[in-house]
């Protein structure tokens, strides 16, 4: 898998330096938005048809390997 920053880019132009998918306008944060309101990947794909497969795939195993680690305390008291 290829870094955080071949997938994710934070750049204060770019919707205020919100954390959008690379090469796109599209907020990381819409992708979990879609997947908690039981809308499929399919479909967030298709409402957002300049993020690709690879990008939204790679995001949620970014977020997999995050949440857990064995380091997710460090995780925890950073987002705190």
């Amino acid at each position: 898998m290829a870094g955080i920053k071949e997938y994710i880019t934070i750049d204060p132009e770019t919707l205020a330096g919100q954390p959008v998918f690379k090469g796109t306008r599209v907020p990381i944060e819409t992708l979990f938005s879609h997947l908690e309101k039981g809308i499929s990947l399919n479909e967030f794909l298709e409402d957002f048809p300049t993020v690709q497969k690879e990008q939204a795939v790679a995001i949620l195993g970014i977020a997999e390997k995050l949440l857990t680690s064995k380091n997710i305390e460090k995780l925890y008291e950073a987002a705190a």
